[in-house]
Formats: structure tokens, sequence, C-alpha cells
């Protein structure tokens, strides 16, 4: 069967479409792959051998600019016209979509010729351009089991879960250390306010019998492992974690943000969290709660991410080692994405 695989412009995107490429190729379907320039090498790196990239000319439309919104949409047009061109010559059989607006044009050539599109939203809640692209959609996936904003266009919705590395797979539902360690992580580029409140509320805790490893931007690192020190906290403050998985595996608790990617590894792994949603992104958001609902963490607002409240909720939860399992055990969800994906889409 000729597959084709369309995803964003971001990592988020990619790592998932890249993860069902590799099953589907190794069930022998011939696989070929559509990204934008921003993913470009991520995906030639990480696509299954044998795999065909095809190139398209799209871009995000979210910028503030009302020109550069008209040139981003003007460049999915093109690609549109461009894929239903090609589609005329090479007919897919199934189109898979992973969202992001670099994903629409696929989509949209699908529509045009008939071919069955599966899309897959990776958050809680739809985004912009998974919910235009409905419209032209008979299935689509889910990574949580309940989703807000979905238009009711008739579409069949199947919770999939979504796929992560096979790292995380690995260290599925692994026990808690118990040795009191916290994981602070804001993503690549840090997160200011995990900065300005984490050390503040741990250096408050009247048992400070805990290891703290802390993720930030490299222009804080100096700083952070200075207060660390002189309140005698033991700590390692980094700029870039390579081994996540590693890193989520030896903590007792994570403080975090909520991207669809770290919440669904979190879920993986089984690891109880602080999650601290980006306050400009109601994704996040919507993801934080899913995840708070199952009893595994908490979700609380920026804006009320407060070291008074994390001071009491720290000691309270590493005093209570029996709590911390408990939530580990509620946050575990069994990911089995990448072939329930696979199986949907050749069914």
């Amino acid at each position: 069967m000729k597959i084709w695989i369309a995803t964003g412009g971001t990592g988020g995107h990619v790592y998932p479409a890249l993860s069902v490429a590799t099953e589907l190729a190794s069930r022998g379907h011939k696989i070929t792959i559509s990204c934008d320039g921003r993913v470009r090498e991520m995906v030639r790196r990480g696509a299954p051998s044998g795999a065909h990239i095809a190139h398209i000319w799209a871009s995000g439309v979210g910028a503030k600019s009302r020109l550069k919104q008209i040139w981003a949409l003007a460049k999915i047009g093109v690609s549109s016209m461009a894929l239903v061109l090609r589609f005329m010559v090479f007919r897919p059989e199934r189109v898979v979509a992973f969202g992001g607006y670099a994903s629409v044009p696929a989509v949209f050539a699908a529509h045009v010729w008939r071919v069955p599109t599966f899309l897959h939203e990776q958050n809680a809640a739809i985004g912009r351009a998974n919910k235009f692209a409905m419209r032209w959609v008979k299935t689509l996936m889910t990574s949580f089991p309940n989703v807000s904003g979905i238009p009711s266009t008739g579409t069949r919705v199947v919770y999939t879960g979504l796929p992560v590395r096979a790292d995380f797979l690995a260290a599925s539902n692994s026990p808690l250390s118990g040795a009191g360690r916290l994981l602070v992580t804001g993503g690549s580029l840090g997160a200011q306010i995990l900065d300005d409140v984490v050390p503040t509320a741990i250096a408050a805790m009247k048992n400070k019998k805990i290891f703290v490893t802390h993720q930030t931007r490299p222009e804080n690192v100096e700083r952070l492992q200075r207060f660390y020190a002189e309140n005698k906290i033991r700590a390692n403050v980094l700029s870039f974690i390579h081994d996540m998985a590693g890193a989520i595996v030896g903590a007792d608790l994570v403080i975090g943000r909520s991207g669809a990617s770290t919440v669904v590894e979190l879920e993986t792994v089984g690891r109880p969290a602080i999650l601290v949603p980006l306050n400009i992104n109601p994704d996040q958001a919507a993801n934080a709660a899913s995840f708070a609902k199952t009893g595994g963490g908490f979700a609380i607002e920026q804006s009320k991410f407060s070291p008074r409240w994390l001071t009491a909720t720290l000691s309270e939860l590493f005093d209570n080692p029996s709590r911390l399992e408990k939530m580990a055990q509620k946050a575990y969800v069994e990911n089995n994405a990448v072939s329930i994906i696979a199986d949907v889409v050749t069914k």
C-alpha cells in the first residue's frame, strides 16, 4: 500500500510521524513523508529506509503581522495545488497527517482525489490547523481520551494515544527511586517562571533532603548554581538534557510545562508532575487539565504558581513518599499508539 505521511513544522509533529512511518514501512508499505524546510533535516535523518521525502512550501500562520499571515496562507495554497497535481500521477492509497499548517496541503489534495485521510491531534484541545483541515477528513485520531473544540463535521474520532520515542517506551511504568529526586524542566529554552519560583520554594522548605535536576536557559545556569549552593541544596543545573527519558525515569516528581509530548512521556513512564501551562497556550492548559484529572499530578496556572504554594506542596509530597507512589500509578497510561495508529490506517 502507498501511504503518504504529512507532518508539521516542529519536532512535536515530526517524531510521532516518523515513529508511525517506521512501523508502516516494517509492515511492507511504501512510504512518502512530506514536510517543509524547517524540519527537513530532522525528517531526512529519521525516515525509515526506502521512504521518499517530499518537500513542500509552507509555514505557520501564527505571525502577528497581517502581511505575514497572508503570505503564509498563500504558500499553503500554492503547495496545495502542487500536491493536487502530484497526486494525479502518484496516487497514494492513504494519507496520514500529523497536524500543523504544513500538513494541510496533503489533506486537501487527498480530499480532491478522494483518498482516505487520517488526521492526528496531539493536544487535548484541537489546534487551529487541524480544526481547519477536519472538513476534509473522515477519521480524527487523538492523543487524549477527551479533546475539546472538535467541530461537528461527522468525522469519526478514535483515541489512539501519541507515539513517543523508543527510550520512553523502554522505561514504561518504571518504579520510583524513592530517593527524593526532583526534575525541573521548561523545555529546550527553559522557563523563566520555573527559574524564579522553584529555587525560592525549595530554599523555604524545612526538609531539604531532595536532589534537584534543573534545566534552564544557558544564561541562567551560573545564577541558579550559586543560589542552590548558598542554600545548601543538592542540585545539578544544566542548560540541556540529552537523555530526557533517563532524567524522567530518575525523578520522583517532575515540574514542567505541558506540551502534548511532555505529558504523554510522563504518562508512558508513569511519573507524578506539577504542570505549569504556558499562559498564552490554551492547548497546554487542556493537556495539563487532562493529566491532573487522572490524579497523577497538579495543573496550576502560571499566575497562581507562587513560591509559598510550591513550598507547601513539595513539603507535603516529599514527606509522604507513599502519596508520590500512588500518583505515579495514576499517572501511568499504557502507550501502544504506534501500532494502534498503524492498524487504524491500514484497516
